[in-house]
């Protein structure tokens, strides 16, 4: 890897691949948002927008003009913008990058038609029950504030094109440059991965990060799709190696880092198993979710034990959907939970 010349945030991978910071660094997003140009030259393929901060539309225009050496000037930028999933500092930097890419055609090519790039996303199941229908997501008010020209639509008309399980999208500009699809849900449910096998590298998107532990909406669902990337690592015909994360360095032991993210989770799912075998504390009727939060996360700070009831419930829930343990009644913190198993863990 090479920081490109004079552009701090910005870095080739590989041949085929430069990373760009969407310049919102945080507790959350580590040293912000990793969005990533493939193709060897344009129109590229462009991996998430950001999430709207105007810093990062100056890093994006420099990252073009300096991997444009070999540029076509007849061609667009981009001609593909593939989104990973709904969270806002993946999507929001969605008008402001489609705005850069008319301009930098414009300058180049003043009197010729453009072409506006399509945008693809894994779509969401019409019976979505989680954040994914809340006000949380932008999406919807995001779409409908773009100028019509400013992408190209599906054949249906609809702003975007529908990804699909193991579909295959090649760059414009470089047949060797192929991404394969992973429907990988979990962190939301419309989450993908991205098989880049000219690199031997999966791009991760928020399923696996450079640094710490992802979140995650569902667990049986997350762990269901941790197993289908470690599987695909090893059945694949070019399997991985690293992991383009969308948040946090490059992974080099990609497989390795997957297996982790399984072990842990397994490992907190036993220790509440344990937990809940044990007697109810003097005084309680009942082991609540955050009576378990305060046993295991007795050496952490207290101000992190709200944020870790949360991850508990989400292990509860999948192991009552195991048919492990029996809720009891409450809400959040306050429900509470009985073993109907002495099974020291579930199988997945």
């Amino acid at each position: 890897m090479e920081k490109l010349e004079s552009l701090p945030n910005v870095t080739r991978i590989s041949e085929h691949v430069v990373r760009v910071l969407g310049q919102n660094p945080g507790k959350f997003t580590l040293q912000g948002t990793n969005t990533y140009i493939i193709g060897k030259q344009n129109p590229y393929i462009l991996i998430d927008t950001a999430e709207g901060r105007e810093e990062y539309i100056p890093v994006l225009e420099s990252a073009f003009r300096e991997i444009a050496k070999c540029t076509n000037t007849s061609e667009p930028d981009v001609s593909d913008i593939i989104i990973s999933h709904w969270h806002h500092d993946h999507v929001c930097g969605l008008p402001t990058v489609l705005s850069l890419l008319r301009r930098l055609w414009e300058e180049r090519n003043p009197s010729l038609l453009y072409k506006p790039p399509r945008l693809h996303k894994f779509p969401l199941p019409s019976n979505a029950q989680d954040e994914d229908t809340s006000s949380h997501n932008k999406i919807p008010s995001l779409v409908n504030s773009l100028p019509k020209d400013s992408y190209t639509p599906s054949p249906d008309g609809s702003p975007f094109h529908d990804l699909s399980d193991d579909q295959i999208l090649t760059a414009e500009s470089s047949p060797t440059s192929t991404l394969r699809v992973l429907h990988t849900p979990g962190h939301t449910t419309d989450s993908i991965c991205l098989h880049i096998p000219q690199d031997r590298a999966l791009f991760t998107a928020d399923t696996v990060l450079g640094q710490g532990t992802a979140v995650f909406e569902d667990l049986s669902t997350y762990l269901a799709s941790l197993n289908k990337m470690l599987q695909f690592g090893s059945d694949s015909k070019s399997p991985y190696v690293s992991l383009y994360p969308g948040h946090g360095p490059v992974v080099t032991n990609g497989r390795e880092l997957i297996a982790t993210y399984i072990k842990h989770r397994l490992d907190r799912e036993a220790q509440v198993v344990q937990v809940l075998q044990s007697p109810v504390p003097s005084g309680q009727t009942n082991w609540t979710t955050w009576l378990i939060v305060k046993i295991l996360y007795s050496a952490y700070p207290e101000s992190l034990w709200l944020p870790a009831a949360h991850g508990i419930n989400l292990h509860l829930k999948k192991l009552e959907g195991d048919g492990v343990v029996r809720c009891l009644g409450g809400e959040g913190t306050e429900m509470s939970w009985k073993l109907t198993s002495r099974r020291s863990s579930p199988s997945l």
